[in-house]
């Protein structure tokens, strides 16, 4: 079902969201010499590549220009082996359900363990305050199932994976070398710092802050100050902006204040995301007021 969802939250939340500067995705291109992301309408999918070997994060809609823009990156599909979920919402996990067009049909998935109960239908996702069902996610990949602390190689590059339970029962974020954090759909964005994800849109909003609060100490204790990469909006390497409001929840209803001169009106419409800035410009991190 994912690209008949695919399609349907292209138009739905095109309207639902413009203008309030809730989707502020990055444009296809390099943040550093290890991480590429490609834009799907709203949604980022990423690609962390160390000593010839390159895994990808979390695979988007059921989006037909993905191998394109691929292609801008100069990342072949066929080169991806190995691809880290988040989580299995319909922008996160469309290129690899057995509806799409089967460009990573022989890529192993990690997921983790409670959240493959939406695959058994264990567990059913809701969003919109819990008014709409997505539909049931079906998968034939290969699937490795990781339980929260799991440390693991691909080739050369260290992953951990962190339950994060709120927007999904099941969310993982994924440490990569101790340097680059992957929320997913865990941290947003503000002009004036990080919050937990969009309220609409979670399984348990009070879980999702909690969450939040234990990931910023788990951080802090270890030491670690990597660059935190989100699913929509952007990065940033500055840990106190990323945690700044992890006590409150990003309420997706209303346009957000401090405005964000960056944001775009429409997420959906992606006329600047183009190969010529894709091969010549360096991924800038989320924009503060601050800057001013």
């Amino acid at each position: 079902m994912s690209k008949k969802d695919s399609d349907s939250q292209r138009s739905f939340m095109s309207f639902m969201y413009r203008g309030k500067e809730i989707f502020k995705p990055l444009n296809t291109g390099w943040i550093d010499e290890r991480v590429a992301t490609v834009r799907e309408w709203v949604a980022n999918v990423y690609f962390y590549t160390k000593n010839g070997k390159t895994i990808m994060i979390d695979a988007g809609y059921n989006y037909e220009r993905l191998e394109e823009k691929m292609g801008w990156l100069d990342i072949s599909p066929s080169s991806i082996e190995e691809i880290l979920l988040t989580h299995l919402d319909t922008d996160h996990v469309g290129a690899v359900e057995k509806d799409s067009e089967g460009i990573f049909k022989s890529a192993k998935l990690y997921i983790g363990e409670t959240e493959s109960k939406y695959l058994t239908g264990e567990l059913r996702r809701r969003v919109l305050f819990k008014l709409y069902k997505l539909p049931k996610v079906d998968i034939e990949n290969e699937i490795e199932l990781l339980q929260d602390g799991d440390v693991f190689y691909i080739g050369d590059i260290k992953v951990e994976a962190i339950l994060v339970p709120g927007h999904t029962l099941g969310h993982l974020v994924y440490l990569i070398d101790d340097a680059y954090l992957f929320t997913g759909d865990t941290i947003w964005f503000g002009s004036d710092g990080g919050y937990s994800f969009l309220n609409s849109l979670a399984e348990d909003n009070a879980l999702s802050i909690r969450s939040l609060e234990r990931l910023e100490k788990l951080l802090k204790e270890r030491g670690l100050s990597p660059k935190i990469i989100s699913g929509h909006t952007g990065w940033t390497d500055d840990l106190e902006f990323a945690f700044r409001h992890r006590d409150k929840i990003c309420n997706s209803m209303k346009k957000q204040k401090p405005h964000d001169p960056t944001a775009p009106y429409d997420g959906y419409d992606e006329r600047e995301d183009t190969e010529e800035r894709a091969r010549g410009e360096r991924l800038p991190k989320a924009w503060s007021y601050e800057n001013l």
